[in-house]
C-alpha cells in the first residue's frame, strides 16, 4: 500500500469520489492518479467502512457499470455532467 500513503487527504477524497461517479471511467482515476483498477479497489477496501465498500463493489462490479471506457456509451464523452456541482467535501462515509 506504500503508494497510497504518499497521497493527501484532498487527494483520497478526490479518488474515493471519482470511484463513485459513475460516468468517471477507471481509465481516468488511472490517468490522473496513476492507480489501477485493481489499486482502486484495494484503495476503496482501506478507506470506506466495509457495508460502504460493498455497496460500492456491488455497484461497480455488475457489468452495467460504465467504470471502463470499452463498455461506456460512445456517446458520452465526459467525465461528469455538466450540470454537476462541484463537491467541496466528501460526504461519503469513511474509516
Amino acid at each position: 500500500m506504500s503508494k497510497f500513503t504518499s497521497l493527501s487527504e484532498r487527494d483520497s477524497d478526490r479518488i474515493i469520489q471519482m470511484a463513485w461517479e459513475d460516468r468517471t471511467p477507471f481509465e481516468a482515476i488511472d490517468y490522473q492518479f496513476n492507480l489501477s483498477e485493481s489499486d482502486v479497489i484495494k484503495f476503496m477496501r482501506a478507506n470506506l467502512k466495509a457495508s460502504s465498500f460493498r455497496l460500492w463493489r456491488k455497484r461497480v462490479g455488475e457489468g452495467k457499470s460504465q467504470k471502463h471506457s470499452k463498455k461506456r456509451n460512445p456517446e458520452i464523452k465526459r467525465f461528469k455532467c455538466n450540470r454537476q456541482r462541484i463537491i467541496s467535501c466528501n460526504k461519503i462515509s469513511k474509516r
